[in-house]
């Protein structure tokens, strides 16, 4: 077992936490102003910009509500709180920022520093009082909510890798994994006195561990239950407190295939399903009690001339309140599974590349990023598009939705956006 990392000296105040309507008495700090220029409008609320010969054009795309345009570079991750109009964008600019959904302009509630490379995860915790980030460089910050949130302190360091893939959250306690390139696997728990203890640590990956989940987290024996996806085509559940594994899914399960899996997404109504997606467009069902390959699928079979890497994986959500699977992929194809039969019931055509899935709450309504620079709300039983929501002028990279069911966005251009959905 490896030592526990030091952590940060604790303050003596103790943070309260705020309600929906105290994020509004955030308080920049002089240092931390958001430039609150809006952008050039018409007196329509247009966005205008200067075309050839230096002729005006208006821009009649952005259907936003609010932007904040703080980062330098791309915004590669975007996560809300999970009860306050807050928002944490992360991106190539080694720096992540917090700020106000609710408000127009948008305000900002916290600058995030410390990192050596792009942020590129980013967690609340269940009940909003911790945040966990990490850079491409391995390193791990976690801040703590104070004074009603409005104000994020740091709380611990972790660095035990050299790059991470990913940064999963355990939906009911103060608990995070995350998995690196190197194949490893590591779960710790955010205590009390700035303390974060290692629970787990794996080693049975051999290349990148790409994806990773938590799941059976209702399951009344007190277990730790982690699913995890490797680019070797393993995939692991781990039991974290007997730091043993529960299965070891490889070639022999997988017909003799040896997929690159990239993607992961546990079935949420019951925990004990998962779908895990490749980089060639396989996707492996797995019943998570028994360790087994259900069904293994192919979305897509490129041509000779396709590119190869179109056929990846990007997007998995299951759809609650129908027995709906959705992929996205590279290629911008979107296909609607029905999982009583595991047969394509809707396929759906983006221009450009997908970059993440999620159904709507318990809806049939999903909603799908896309390097298109638009994020799409489509009907799954249809595949018909109910909203596009437009303003990016470059591709969309991740995308979540806020406690009052606002879609914020991560843009390449390093702009993030509001819309009502």
């Amino acid at each position: 077992m490896l030592e526990e990392e030091k952590t940060l000296k604790e303050t003596p105040e103790e943070p309260e936490f705020v309600e929906t309507q105290d994020v509004e008495e955030v308080v920049q700090d002089d240092d931390q102003q958001q430039n609150e220029l809006q952008p050039n409008e018409d007196i329509a609320g247009n966005d205008v910009k200067m075309g050839e010969n230096g002729n005006i054009e208006l821009d009649m795309s952005n259907n936003s509500i609010a932007y904040f345009d703080q980062h330098t570079d791309s915004i590669f991750t975007i996560s809300s709180h999970p009860t306050l109009p807050l928002a944490v964008s992360g991106g190539g600019d080694n720096v992540a920022y917090l700020w106000t959904t609710h408000t127009s302009p948008t305000r900002l509630a916290g600058k995030l520093e410390g990192y050596t490379e792009s942020v590129i995860a980013s967690e609340f915790t269940p009940d909003g009082k911790f945040l966990v980030t990490g850079d491409m460089t391995g390193k791990i910050l976690i801040h703590k909510a104070t004074k009603r949130g409005q104000v994020w302190v740091p709380y611990g360091e972790l660095q035990q890798v050299d790059e991470i893939s990913w940064i999963a959250m355990h939906s009911k306690e103060d608990i995070f994994a995350f998995g690196a390139t190197d194949g490893s696997v590591w779960v710790y728990q955010i205590g009390a006195n700035r303390d974060i203890n290692l629970i787990f640590t794996g080693y049975s990956h051999s290349l990148d561990c790409t994806a990773g989940e938590f799941f059976d987290v209702d399951n009344s024996l007190g277990e730790l239950k982690l699913v995890t996806a490797c680019e070797d085509g393993t995939i692991i559940g781990w039991n974290c407190y007997t730091q043993s594994q529960l299965f070891h899914i490889h070639t022999a399960e997988l017909k003799g295939i040896t997929p690159p899996w990239v993607t992961l997404s546990v079935y949420p109504n019951t925990g004990k399903i998962a779908a895990v997606g490749s980089r060639d467009s396989h996707v492996a069902i797995v019943n998570l009690e028994t360790g087994t390959v259900v069904k293994v699928i192919t979305a897509l079979t490129p041509k000779d001339t396709d590119d190869v890497f179109e056929a990846s994986i990007e997007g998995i959500s299951w759809c609650k309140s129908l027995p709906l699977l959705a992929l996205g992929l590279v290629s911008g194809d979107v296909f609607i599974i029905d999982t009583r039969t595991w047969q394509v019931r809707k396929k759906i055509k983006c221009e450009d590349a997908i970059t993440n899935l999620a159904f709507f709450k318990d809806t049939p309504f999903l909603l799908g990023s896309s390097m298109d620079g638009k994020v799409y709300k489509w009907d799954a039983r249809t595949g018909t598009v109910i909203q596009s929501y437009t303003g990016h002028h470059m591709g969309v990279l991740d995308f979540a939705v806020d406690c009052a069911d606002r879609l914020v966005t991560a843009g390449d251009e390093g702009v993030s956006l509001v819309f009502q959905i």
